[in-house]
């Protein structure tokens, strides 16, 4: 063999490695090096607005689990003269379809804040004004934007509320018309 042949030879045989290097970068999706994020949501599974942090916990081909936590204060008029902030915990966990940056999103939370109601004392006549526990359960269907090296983070779906007031007797009620948008970093 000359050496034209010899590197003819070596020229396709690195053709055909990069070519089944491409192709198999092509059947196995990316696996996300990034799995943390901060972000701003507003509305969504916060209800109002939060702060939150999340993780992908699980990854296996195209399907990331992901939990998140945040906190937020809302505001609540107790009269024209008083107002108090109260704190709201938004817990979610999702799943998260789809390879490179762009993702299909479906998950439920729980959010916990606390609520003010008013509270007959048949003992005094008198009403209470109480800080009770309450609870609503958000359902999430969207589109995520996250690269997986990290960076710009970017989501936005439609998130239903469902209402169920464990500590003031309510009745559960179904918000249909909620949506949310988040956005922040991955690293």
């Amino acid at each position: 063999m000359n050496l034209q042949q010899i590197s003819s030879f070596l020229l396709v045989l690195n053709l055909i490695y990069a070519l089944s290097q491409e192709a198999k970068a092509q059947v196995e999706p990316e696996t996300f090096t990034s799995k943390k994020a901060i972000y701003l949501e507003v509305g969504g599974s916060s209800g109002r607005y939060a702060i939150n942090y999340s993780k992908i916990f699980h990854q296996k081909g195209k399907l990331k689990l992901n939990t998140s936590v945040g906190f937020s204060m809302w505001r609540n008029e107790i009269n024209d003269f008083r107002t108090i902030w109260l704190p709201v915990v938004p817990l979610e966990v999702s799943g998260v379809y789809g390879k490179s940056k762009h993702h299909l999103e479906i998950g439920f939370g729980l959010i916990s804040f606390l609520d003010r109601t008013l509270d007959f004392d048949s003992e005094s006549l008198e009403l209470e004004d109480k800080v009770v526990v309450n609870a609503a359960i958000p359902l999430r269907i969207g589109y995520r934007y996250q690269k997986p090296e990290g960076g710009f983070f970017f989501r936005v779906g439609y998130t239903p509320i469902i209402d169920f007031p464990p500590r003031t007797g309510g009745n559960w009620s179904f918000n249909p018309y909620w949506a949310g948008m988040s956005f922040g970093k991955s690293f």
